[in-house]
């Protein structure tokens, strides 16, 4: 069953509790000039919905669920730099072979790829190592700069950019990690990487806070 979709009274409702619970259904009619009788529905279908919770000769209380459009609010508002975990970066002059061992021992999906002056020049991934790793090339003598993807072909954000935005250019890229940077004169620093879990698990956060 999908969100329930709250009609303008039943967000007064919702309003009027929050700021003034516990309160009885007699009072919230009168606030909102409507009749007990009228507002029953309105009542039943918030308590059914989990919204408020009603104590007998005490009134009704906000329960802390929130309504479809406010949890939409609370995941536009979920920016990277809240959610980002340490990146794994290399030099440029990293052989290939010692690249895949980082990257097993690391455990990640993808490495970072900087140049002498710590500036983002490409990304590697397990497709690249495996693609490479089929060829009759000698690993132990190939640096990463010749297999990376480069730049301006690297997909990568910033650490105020929203975790949905992040979401999008992970699903339209099919990739599993971007790197978050900061702007230097000569390019751009890691600073930080957003992964596919990293976002699972900040929507996972939310659910559990508000038991969606």
């Amino acid at each position: 069953m999908g969100p329930i979709e709250l009609n303008k009274r039943q967000v007064e409702i919702l309003d009027i509790v929050k700021g003034n619970g516990p309160i009885t259904g007699e009072q919230i009619a009168e606030r909102l000039h409507l009749t007990r009788s009228t507002l029953r529905p309105d009542l039943a279908i918030l308590t059914m919905a989990g919204f408020l919770d009603a104590r007998p000769r005490v009134g009704y209380f906000y329960s802390g669920k929130k309504t479809s459009q406010a949890i939409s609010d609370d995941i536009a508002q979920m920016i990277v730099k809240d959610f980002q975990s340490i990146p794994v970066v290399v030099q440029e002059s990293m052989t290939v072979y010692d690249a895949i061992c980082h990257m097993f021992l690391e455990d990640v999906g993808s490495l970072f790829v900087v140049d002498k002056n710590s500036i983002l020049s490409g990304v590697l991934s397990r497709k690249d190592f495996l693609r490479t790793s089929i060829g009759n090339q000698d690993l132990n003598k190939m640096p990463v700069h010749m297999i990376m993807t480069r730049m301006p072909n690297i997909t990568y954000c910033f650490k105020g950019d929203t975790l949905i935005d992040v979401a999008k250019k992970l699903m339209d890229r099919q990739i599993d990690s971007l790197p978050v940077v900061e702007e230097r004169e000569n390019g751009f620093e890691v600073i930080a990487r957003i992964t596919k879990t990293n976002i699972t698990r900040a929507f996972l956060s939310l659910a559990d806070d508000h038991d969606l």
